[in-house]
């Protein structure tokens, strides 16, 4: 952009290019006191460079997950044994155990930035957890023929969801239901 060659992008302009979600996650990403680098190519790319998508990938995947449990028939109406948990997932536990103290925090010092710097760690360590089971299918959320342990991880990534949506919400950005 130069506004001395008067060529410029609006940001309406790029709110139609790239949508309303990208753009407040993107904006929130930043100190109010700090300048902005909206890289175009970054917020266009389906991967972990872009947050927002990231983010909002995580929420599609546990989506998914609850659509597939269904279709599995894991029973969702039982209390879950979250004592089969390994360590890996309740570190992912803690981390969304530190969800209000984020909100708070992110409050009180007029900082939403944190919020959305939160949620992309949490995105990534759900991520992680997801990966493990592309290697080892006793990994997976889903486990053949353990029901229990099933109904424990699917219990974490459904609290996962909750506080994605939830922090999304806050944003003011969609938690989507499934990638197109």
């Amino acid at each position: 952009m130069s506004k001395r060659s008067g060529s410029f992008v609006t940001l309406a302009d790029v709110v139609r290019e790239v949508g309303k979600d990208v753009v407040r996650f993107i904006m929130l990403t930043r100190r109010a006191d700090a300048p902005l680098d909206f890289d175009f190519s970054k917020v266009v790319e389906a991967s972990k460079d872009n947050p927002v998508f990231y983010v909002q990938y995580a929420h599609a995947r546990i989506s998914s997950l609850k659509r597939k449990a269904a279709d599995a028939g894991v029973d969702l109406s039982t209390p879950a044994d979250l004592s089969l948990l390994d360590d890996e997932e309740l570190a992912l536990v803690k981390r969304a155990a530190q969800y209000p103290r984020t909100i708070e925090g992110a409050a009180l010092s007029h900082e939403p930035h944190r919020i959305a710097f939160y949620l992309y760690d949490l995105a990534s360590d759900f991520h992680s957890l997801w990966n493990r089971g592309n290697d080892d299918p006793g990994r997976r959320f889903l486990v053949e023929n353990n029901p229990q342990l099933s109904r424990a991880r699917l219990e974490l990534a459904l609290g996962i969801a909750q506080i994605i949506r939830s922090g999304l919400g806050l944003m003011g950005v969609t938690a989507t239901e499934e990638m197109r």
